[in-house]
């Protein structure tokens, strides 16, 4: 795999909400390499080229990143104040999903520099819906500061 060309970095430990949200952003039209990470760890491990990604060029980094805060081994909220805490990856738009929107780190989550916090629907429906327009905005119609 051509690691150096993934725009789109999805750390999910949930198998079947990874799957239903890579499908839906394939669904929703785009065409963005998308890559995903089973936690925090592998994410963190992809982003500073590290272990199996240590062959990954640093510069190419991906346009989008989505989170799920409840991971095993690092969780979201820890990637994430380690991602915005570099200058390097501080543009990066991070979008973060929590089955909860009764999560107390909300407002901590906006305040290490999140740009959305969405809450997964529960119906595979809805949750297929809300994936593909979030990739819609993010992907086509955001515009980025670079």
């Amino acid at each position: 795999m051509n690691y150096d060309a993934i725009e789109i970095l999805f750390a999910e430990d949930s198998m079947d909400d990874a799957t239903l949200a890579m499908r839906a952003l394939k669904k929703g039209g785009l065409s963005n390499p998308i890559f995903h990470v089973k936690d925090g760890a592998e994410a963190l491990d992809f982003m500073y080229c590290r272990g199996a990604y240590a062959s990954r060029n640093i510069e190419k980094i991906p346009k989008l990143l989505l989170l799920d805060l409840k991971m095993p081994k690092v969780s979201g909220i820890q990637v994430l104040e380690k991602i915005k805490s570099e200058p390097a990856f501080k543009a990066i738009p991070v979008v973060i999903l929590s089955s909860s929107k009764e999560d107390p780190g909300i407002q901590r989550c906006y305040d290490l520099g999140a740009n959305s916090y969405i809450v997964k629907p529960v119906e595979s429906d809805n949750f297929f819906q809300t994936i593909k327009e979030l990739g819609f905005y993010w992907m086509i119609l955001n515009q980025p500061p670079r």
